[in-house]
C-alpha cells in the first residue's frame, strides 16, 4: 500500500467528515458514509485501501469521543503526549467538533469506553503511541502510518 497516498485519503477523510457534520444534522454513522463515499469518489484508492483508512478514521474518533472532555485543551495535550502547537497540517477544531459529537452520539448509546489497539501498517491522527511488547512510545506530530516497533519488532500499540 502507498503510505502517502493513504495519509491523504485520511486526512481527506476526516475534512469530509467534519465538512458533512456541520452542514447537516446526519448522525455521526450517516456523516461517515457520506464523507466515505466522498473519499472513494475522489481518491484513486482500492475498495480495500478505502476500508482500510475508513476504519481508521472511525476508530480514531470514537477513541477521543469516549476519552477527551469536550473543548479542553489540557486533555487534548494529554491525549497527544505533546504540545497541540507542534501539531501540523491538521484541523483540530474540526477533528474535536466531530469527536464531540461522536461523543453526543455514543452517549445516547450509553457505550463503555474500551482501549483501542492499533497495529502496526495503520494509517492515524497525530498522537503518541506505547508497544505491548516492550512499552516504548513512538509519536506522530501529523496523520502517519503506525510502524513495527523499531526496538523489538512487535506490531502492537495502544495509545497513551
Amino acid at each position: 500500500m502507498n503510505t502517502e497516498k493513504l495519509i491523504t485519503a485520511y486526512s481527506e477523510f476526516m475534512q469530509h467528515l467534519h465538512e458533512t457534520m456541520e452542514n447537516t444534522l446526519n448522525s455521526f454513522t450517516d456523516a461517515f458514509e457520506t464523507s466515505k463515499e466522498k473519499v472513494g469518489e475522489n481518491s484513486e484508492l482500492t475498495a480495500e485501501e478505502l476500508d482500510h483508512v475508513s476504519n481508521q478514521v472511525k476508530r480514531d474518533v470514537e477513541h477521543a469521543a469516549v476519552l477527551l472532555p469536550a473543548h479542553d485543551n489540557d486533555s487534548l495535550v494529554e491525549w497527544l503526549k505533546f504540545d497541540i502547537e507542534l501539531v501540523e497540517n491538521l484541523t483540530w477544531d474540526a477533528f474535536l467538533s466531530v469527536a464531540d459529537k461522536t461523543r453526543i452520539e455514543l452517549a445516547k448509546l450509553e457505550q463503555n469506553a474500551h482501549t483501542h489497539e492499533y497495529t502496526s501498517g495503520d494509517i492515524t491522527i497525530a498522537g503518541t503511541f506505547e508497544c505491548n511488547e516492550c512499552k516504548k512510545h513512538i509519536a506522530f506530530k501529523t496523520a502517519s502510518r503506525i510502524p513495527e516497533c523499531p526496538t523489538c519488532h512487535n506490531h502492537t500499540f495502544v495509545r497513551v
